[in-house]
């Protein structure tokens, strides 16, 4: 084996600031990458998969949701991992695109995901309760947070 690129890194072990489950599609790496530190972390544990969230909404297999809970909980157990971004993004390959899922309706693609993002919060913190849960939805015009109501802000409005 011959080394072919040096760098220098800690050795220590480290804490992350949030595990990022979010989509493989490369257009939306860098403005993404970019609100993140806008957001304050610095140390991701990125889960980089195709449909990003998509596996806890709406996986083709239970599988794969089992997957992304065992990698947030070895994030969580490795590097003291305490909140969680999920992210879909608009044009995603995983859900048709904008054009073959959604005739071309970015109104319409915008509502699925919140309620694709909203269903990925509530099984996040159902099945791992002690975690925080953010989610967003990156547009080409900029990122739009999802906030799952509360059960006390759910229980307030069907009064």
């Amino acid at each position: 084996m011959k080394k072919v690129f040096h760098f220098e890194t800690r050795r220590e072990s480290y804490s992350c600031d949030a595990v990022v489950l979010w989509c493989f599609d490369n257009r939306f790496h860098l403005p993404f990458s970019k609100f993140l530190k806008r957001l304050g972390i610095i140390n991701p544990d990125p889960i980089k998969i195709a449909g990003g969230a998509k596996s806890l909404s709406s996986p083709a297999q239970e599988t794969e949701r089992e997957f992304i809970l065992d990698q947030i909980r070895t994030s969580m157990r490795l590097h003291q991992t305490r909140r969680a971004i999920l992210m879909l993004h608009s044009d995603c390959g995983g859900y048709g695109g904008l054009a073959g899922g959604f005739d071309n309706d970015p109104s319409r693609e915008a509502n699925h995901h919140e309620n694709e993002l909203k269903r990925a919060m509530a099984c996040l913190q159902e099945r791992i309760p002690e975690i925080e849960v953010q989610a967003y939805f990156v547009d080409f015009d900029g990122v739009w947070e999802v906030e799952l109501a509360s059960p006390t802000t759910r229980t307030q409005a069907g009064s």
